[in-house]
């Protein structure tokens, strides 16, 4: 379940009213993107939606929402420039709502989803209702429709993080392993050898042999990531042939330079793989504008890489 919605829902179960800040808008330089959000109480909050003045004007207009017994929305306007004094000179839109016991109805099911979903916020009659599905973000009025002339807001809520197999606790793996721990992503984190004390953040890896670490890439689910950088070439290349074995991978990364690549193509070439197969593999791994070849450079590289890609995946 998305963390805010869990959050959300234990308060309205509670009987504990919260306001929720989201960002439904934004043009030009902005501090954070449509979809960020904050969830607030009278006394403490959660999330942000960029910090700063903005930030600030959000809180304030939660809890001076929270306060009044009537009104259950607010739909705000911000030219960050002009009337906040900030120099990233954007606009942004913000919808301000109640959260609480009469939100249960649209709660219960988003945190049920195991999909991708539209959530949904209809403006009527000078109320507002959520919808767990509906016409979704391309049907949503956009930040250039007047406020008055709003109707819908709809956004895509994806309650499954990609799932992304690492392989490995040498440096990189371990420094891989720390620089996903806060990024959007569910990690598992397997190895076979536990020499170099594969532990990263409080978190371990788990270590198998070598036939379960490939079992493990045979029964990754759909549209896994799988990144490969163990401390042997040999079971490098041996996890590598069992990722292209599985046209239903999202990415398949292999740490090593060029002459490893070409080096592990003529062996999958001699094991019946063709072009299509071998152009599904990432190696070099990470953005290749960062070059430095140092663990959290790499990992820092890697984590770009796969945000950019799963950012790209449509609804």
């Amino acid at each position: 379940m998305v963390e805010w919605i869990a959050d959300a829902l234990a308060s309205a179960r509670r009987g504990e009213a919260l306001a929720m800040v989201t960002v439904v808008g934004a043009q030009g330089s902005t501090p954070r993107e449509a979809g960020a959000r904050m969830l607030v109480w009278p006394d403490r909050f959660t999330g942000t939606i960029g910090g700063g003045s903005l930030e600030r004007q959000g809180l304030d207009q939660a809890r001076k929402l929270l306060s009044q017994a009537t009104r259950r929305h607010a739909l705000q306007d911000y030219p960050l420039g002009p009337l906040l004094g900030q120099c990233c000179g954007g606009h942004v839109r913000l919808l301000v709502e109640r959260v609480d016991e009469g939100s249960l109805d649209w709660l219960e099911p988003a945190a049920a989803a195991r999909a991708p979903f539209a959530l949904t916020a209809r403006f009527e009659a000078g109320g507002m209702r959520r919808v767990v599905g509906g016409p979704g973000p391309h049907g949503s009025d956009g930040p250039r429709t007047p406020l008055s002339e709003v109707r819908c807001l709809s956004e895509t809520i994806r309650p499954a993080l990609p799932r992304l197999v690492i392989f490995g606790a040498g440096h990189v793996g371990q420094a891989v392993a720390r620089a996903f721990a806060p990024l959007p992503f569910h990690l598992d984190w397997l190895a076979s050898r536990e020499d170099l004390r594969p532990e990263a953040g409080g978190t371990r890896a788990t270590i198998l042999s070598e036939d379960e670490l490939e079992e493990a890439v045979e029964a990754a689910p759909a549209g896994t990531l799988v990144a490969i950088f163990t401390h042997s070439h040999d079971l490098d290349y041996r996890l590598t042939r069992a990722a292209l074995a599985r046209p239903d991978l999202a990415y398949i990364g292999l740490i090593g330079s060029r002459t490893k690549r070409t080096r592990f193509e003529h062996r999958l070439r001699d094991e019946g793989l063709g072009d299509a197969d071998l152009a599904r593999l990432t190696c070099p791994i990470g953005l290749a504008e960062l070059k430095g070849k140092e663990p959290a450079v790499i990992a820092v590289a890697l984590a770009a890489q796969l945000l950019q890609l799963t950012e790209e995946v449509p609804a």
